[in-house]
């Protein structure tokens, strides 16, 4: 999507506020013991006060409100009877419509104990998602935006995972430009265009450099003994810094 007008922008932030602030939430009530459905019910909770609907649910007939991913998921894991546990890597991802408006966010949470080799993976991630979005203006290729991404995720010790990445968003969940890839691709000569609406979300990864589907058809796993981060927001292309879309 390309934002038109005020109105467009003014329906984008408001949605974008709610799936942030729904995340948010959620990562402040994360403890030991509970299960994913009740970290997941807080969340629907939460939209459900907006009248905004979860967009996995609208779009892929999703078995959940949000995506709740642990450890070893990578992406895309459904809320269900899984207990987290001390010192687990706990991926939330809160996407929603309202008015027929699409915003999308996504982070990743240390549940104490912390291991000081996950809040630096955190830490590369986020870093990973700033250098990004600098790169990220009207004018320039879309992969810079991977370049960035890879650059950071090797200065760091880790690498990317390959097989996931950003997209457009606006008018639908997933929309032009279509997968924005976490590596430098060469051959993708697409261009940022001023106005547009996408998403940046890095995943850094321990070792893995791809996922796989489990036997639930939906969760993106990288194996066990790997861990991955992923930080997210919705954002607007400018010729400068892009106006991010997901925050309070």
């Amino acid at each position: 999507m390309t934002i038109e007008d005020e109105d467009d922008l003014k329906h984008l932030r408001a949605i974008g506020r709610i799936v942030y602030e729904t995340m948010i939430l959620m990562s402040k009530q994360i403890e030991v013991g509970m299960t994913t459905r009740e970290l997941d019910q807080i969340g629907q909770q939460n939209l459900e006060k907006y009248d905004a609907r979860s967009a996995p649910k609208v779009t892929y007939d999703f078995p959940g409100y949000t995506c709740i991913s642990i450890n070893e998921e990578a992406a895309h894991g459904i809320p269900g009877d899984r207990r987290i546990e001390a010192s687990d890597v706990v991926n939330i991802d809160v996407s929603a419509e309202l008015n027929g408006y699409f915003g999308d966010t996504g982070g990743t949470f240390l549940v104490p104990p912390v291991d000081p080799k996950m809040e630096y993976l955190c830490q590369s991630t986020r870093k990973a998602l700033r250098q990004a979005m600098k790169a990220a203006k009207a004018g320039a290729r879309i992969n810079q935006i991977g370049r960035a991404i890879e650059r950071t995720a090797r200065q760091t010790g880790f690498v990317t995972l390959k097989d996931l990445g950003s997209h457009g968003i606006g008018k639908s969940l997933h929309d032009e430009p279509q997968f924005i890839p976490n590596f430098y691709d060469k051959s993708d000569h697409r261009v940022l265009k001023e106005g547009q609406v996408i998403t940046i979300e890095p995943f850094l990864s321990t070792g893995s450099e791809q996922t796989e589907t489990a036997d639930d058809g939906w969760t993106l796993t990288t194996g066990l003994g790997n861990f991955s981060a992923q930080y997210e927001y919705t954002m607007v292309i400018t010729k400068g810094k892009p106006i991010v879309l997901t925050t309070l």
